[in-house]
C-alpha cells in the first residue's frame, strides 16, 4: 500500500518527500535550537550573551524556522512584562537559567503544536465521515505506575491516570463476571474487594483534594513555597487514609498510598510546573515565521489572547496542567465506557534487554504497578477457573475410573449408556459424563484429606453452568491430583503389560535359542563322530595293511633262511683267530645292524642334522677299541642270514631313548598296537604261536 506521495507506508518517511519536507525542516530547526548556549553576563541589567560556539546553531535554527535571527535571540534573552491598567510594557533581561528555560519552552511549544497537527492529519486520512461511523478500533498505551527517588507533577499525573484506569478495569471485570454468571445460570453475588475510590478522592475529590490545592496555589498572586504547600496538603487532607508523611525526609514532600504501593512526591516545583506559562512574546515570534507549516501551527489571530495578558476586570480562570490533564482523562473514560475494552499487560523481564533473563523483583514490581496482583485477588474471590463442557470432559473423563476403587457404589443406569465417549459428543451426551465426574469429587476430597485433619474435608467448590464449568483453585488442584492418580494407575498397568509381554518374548527367544543350540551341537557332534569314524577306519585299514605286509616280509625271510642249508658253523668264532681287519668288520656289523633297522623305518622327512643325530644315537661309536663293548648274539651259535630273524637271546641297546618321534608312545591300547620299532622283532614270535 502506498500513500499519496508515492512512497511505501512501511518505509520510513524521507526528508526529501514534498509532503513531508515541512515537518522534517521544523524538527531540524528545533534540534539546532537546542544547541544554543548563553553565557552569564554578571550584571542583571545586561542580557546574557550568546556563546561563540552557538552562533552557527543560532543562525541555522533561524534559517530553518524562517525567523529573523536577531528577534529570535532578543526574545530568548529579554522578558516582556505588561503591568497596570494601561498595559505598560517593561523589558527585563533574563538570567542564564531563564534564557535556557525560555529556549526549552519555545521548543516544547512547537513540538506540542506539531504533534497535534500530525494526529489530526493522520486521523483525517484514515477516518471516514463521522456520520457514517459504526465501529472503530482504538489503542491506548499506558506504561503503568511510576515511582522514582524524585517524583514530581509528571509522576502524579501518570499515577492519577492509572488509578482511574484501574478503577474502570475492576468495574468492567466484575461487570463482565456478573454478566457471564447470569448467562450461565449461576447465583453469585459481588465479592468484596479493595476499591481505590478513596485514593481517587484524595487526588481529584471535591471540594478539597491535592489537585484543587495545587490549582489554588497557581491562582494566588504570591510566591509559591514548597514547605507551605506541604503544610496545606497535610492539614486539609489529614483524615484521608491514603495520605502519608515521611518524617525522615529533609525535603518538603507528601506520600500517596496507591493501589500499587506508596509513592513520595516532592512539593518543590509543583506549582511552577502546574502553571506551565507560555510567554506571549514566544507565540508572537512564531507567528512571524514565513514557514508554511509554522503558519498553520501558529495562525495570526488578532482576537487570540494569552493567559498572561488578561484584561483588567475580565480575568478568566487560569487553565493549569492538572486541569487540562483531568479534562482529557474524563474524555478518555467516556470513550472507554462506550466501548468493549480488551486489556493487554506487557511485562519487561529485565532492564538490560537480555534474552531468557527474568528478574523477579522487576517483574513483581511491574505486576503490582499494572494492577494484576489486585486483579488476581478479585478473581480468586469468585470462580477464576472456567472450562467449557467439552474441554472439561475431554480432560477429566478418566476420573470415572476411580469410582469403583474409591466409592464402590453400584453404577447408575447412565453409566452404561455413557461408557463410550467421543471428542465430538453433543451437549446432552456430555451431561451424564459431567455428573459422573462430579460424583467422584467427594471421594477425591476424602482421599485428599490429611490423616491428622478432620475426617470429612470441605466440599469442592464447583458449579456447572449451561456451557461452562466454574471452579476454584482448590477444586482444580483436586481434579488434577485425581487425574494424576488415574494416569499413574494406567501407567503402571501399561508397564506391567509391557513387562509381561517382554518377559514372555524373552522366554520364547531363550527356548528357541536353546533348541537351535541343541540342534547345532548335535549336528556338530555327529559330523565330528563321522570324521573320527572315517579317520579311524582309514588308520585301521592302513595299519592292517602295514602289519600284514610286515608279517609277510618277515615270513618270507624266515622261510628263505630255513630252506638254505648252511655248513655247520664252528663251535665258537673266537676259536679261530681272524685278521685284525676282519675282526673290526665283524664288530661293526654286530654294532650297526640296529642302525639299518632304524634307517629303514625312519620317516621320509628326517633329513640333515636330525638324521645325523639319529645315526649318532644308534652308533654310540666307542672312543677306544671294540673290545670294550662285548656283544653276545645268537648268530654266534646259529647262523642266521636275515637281520629280521628273531634273536635267541636278550638284546641290549645302548640308546637311552628312541630318536623317533612318538616311537615309544602307544596312542591306543590294543593288541595290535606298536609301542616302538623294537616291537617288530617280537612279531615273529606271535606268528610262530599262531
Amino acid at each position: 500500500m502506498r500513500g499519496s506521495s508515492g512512497t511505501s507506508r512501511k518505509e520510513p518517511p524521507s526528508p526529501g518527500c514534498p509532503t513531508q519536507r515541512g515537518p522534517w525542516k521544523v524538527l531540524a530547526g528545533l534540534l539546532h535550537l537546542g544547541n544554543i548556549r548563553f553565557a552569564d553576563s554578571g550584571d542583571e541589567a545586561q542580557p546574557c550573551q550568546l556563546m561563540d560556539d552557538a552562533k552557527c546553531s543560532s543562525r541555522t535554527s533561524a534559517s530553518l524556522l524562517c525567523l529573523p535571527e536577531d528577534p529570535l535571540l532578543e526574545t530568548l534573552q529579554i522578558r516582556t512584562i505588561r503591568a497596570g491598567r494601561q498595559q505598560q510594557v517593561f523589558r527585563k533581561p533574563c538570567s542564564q537559567a531563564e534564557c535556557d528555560t525560555r529556549r526549552d519552552c519555545l521548543a516544547k511549544l512547537v513540538y506540542a503544536r506539531l504533534f497535534d497537527w500530525l494526529v489530526s492529519v493522520i486521523n483525517s486520512s484514515i477516518c471516514a465521515d463521522p456520520n457514517a461511523w459504526t465501529t472503530f478500533i482504538g489503542l491506548l498505551d499506558v506504561y503503568g505506575f511510576e515511582s522514582f527517588p524524585d517524583n514530581s507533577l509528571e509522576q502524579l499525573c501518570i499515577n492519577y491516570a492509572n488509578e482511574k484506569l484501574q478503577q474502570h478495569f475492576v468495574a468492567h471485570y466484575l461487570r463482565a463476571q456478573q454478566e457471564e454468571y447470569t448467562v450461565e445460570g449461576l447465583e453469585w453475588s459481588f465479592v468484596s474487594y479493595q476499591d481505590n475510590q478513596t485514593c481517587l478522592d484524595l487526588i481529584e475529590g471535591s471540594p478539597i483534594s491535592i489537585c484543587s490545592l495545587i490549582n489554588e496555589e497557581c491562582r494566588l498572586n504570591r510566591p509559591s513555597s514548597a514547605a507551605q504547600l506541604q503544610t496545606r496538603i497535610e492539614s486539609a487532607l489529614a483524615g484521608s487514609p491514603c495520605l502519608g508523611h515521611s518524617k525522615l525526609s529533609r525535603e518538603p514532600s507528601f506520600i500517596v498510598v496507591h493501589y500499587a504501593g506508596p509513592v513520595r512526591y516532592h512539593t518543590a516545583g509543583l506549582v511552577e510546573k502546574n502553571k506551565d506559562p507560555v510567554p506571549p512574546e514566544l507565540t508572537r515570534l512564531l507567528q512571524q515565521s514565513q514557514d508554511p507549516l509554522l503558519k498553520v501551527l501558529f495562525p495570526a489571530d488578532p482576537e487570540e489572547t494569552s493567559q498572561e495578558e488578561p484584561s483588567g476586570q475580565s480575568r478568566v480562570p487560569v487553565l493549569t496542567v492538572v486541569s487540562k490533564f483531568k479534562a482529557s482523562l474524563e474524555q478518555l473514560l467516556q470513550v472507554l465506557h462506550g466501548t468493549t475494552p480488551h486489556y493487554i499487560r506487557c511485562i519487561k523481564p529485565n532492564s538490560q534487554g537480555q534474552a531468557q533473563t527474568f528478574l523477579q523483583e522487576e517483574v513483581l514490581s511491574q505486576l503490582e504497578a499494572c494492577g494484576l496482583v489486585e486483579t488476581i485477588h478479585i478473581s480468586a474471590a469468585g470462580f477464576p477457573i472456567r472450562v467449557s463442557h467439552q474441554n472439561f470432559v475431554e480432560r477429566y473423563a478418566l476420573l470415572r475410573r476411580l469410582r469403583p476403587c474409591i466409592a464402590p457404589a453400584p453404577h447408575s443406569p447412565s453409566d452404561k449408556g455413557c461408557s463410550e465417549w467421543s471428542p465430538h459428543a453433543e451437549a446432552p451426551t456430555l451431561q451424564p459424563l459431567l455428573q459422573d465426574i462430579f460424583h467422584s469429587l467427594p471421594a477425591l476430597t476424602r482421599a485428599a484429606a490429611t490423616p491428622g485433619g478432620p475426617a470429612e474435608a470441605m466440599p469442592a467448590s464447583v458449579h456447572c453452568g449451561r456451557t461452562k464449568v466454574f471452579m476454584t483453585d482448590s477444586t482444580l488442584e483436586l481434579l488434577e491430583n485425581g487425574r494424576a492418580q488415574v494416569l499413574d494407575q494406567c501407567a503402571r498397568c501399561i508397564q506391567g503389560g509391557w513387562r509381561r509381554h517382554r518377559q514372555r518374548k524373552q522366554e520364547r527367544q531363550r527356548q528357541a535359542a536353546v533348541l537351535i543350540q541343541a540342534a547345532i551341537r548335535s549336528w556338530l557332534i555327529r559330523k565330528h563322530i563321522q570324521r573320527l569314524h572315517t579317520a579311524a577306519t582309514v588308520i585301521k585299514r592302513t595299519w592292517h595293511k602295514w602289519r600284514t605286509r610286515m608279517a609277510f616280509l618277515a615270513s618270507n625271510e624266515l622261510d628263505g633262511a630255513e630252506e638254505k642249508h648252511l655248513p655247520q658253523a664252528p663251535r665258537s668264532l673266537r676259536a679261530f683267530p681272524l685278521p685284525q681287519a676282519q675282526t673290526q668288520l665283524r664288530g661293526a656289523i654286530i654294532r650297526l645292524w640296529p642302525l639299518g633297522l632304524v634307517l629303514a623305518n625312519a620317516p621320509v622327512g628326517v633329513r640333515g642334522f636330525q638324521r645325523k643325530l639319529v645315526v649318532w644315537a644308534c652308533l654310540q661309536l666307542p672312543s677306544s677299541g671294540p673290545s670294550s663293548y662285548p656283544v653276545q648274539t645268537a648268530q654266534e651259535q646259529a647262523g642266521v642270514t636275515s637281520i629280521r630273524a628273531l634273536p635267541q637271546g636278550s638284546i641290549k641297546f645302548h640308546c637311552r631313548k628312541s630318536p623317533l618321534r612318538y616311537a615309544d608312545i602307544c596312542p591306543e591300547p590294543s593288541s595290535y598296537s606298536v609301542t616302538g620299532f623294537n616291537q617288530i622283532l617280537l612279531e615273529r614270535q606271535r606268528l610262530g604261536h599262531v
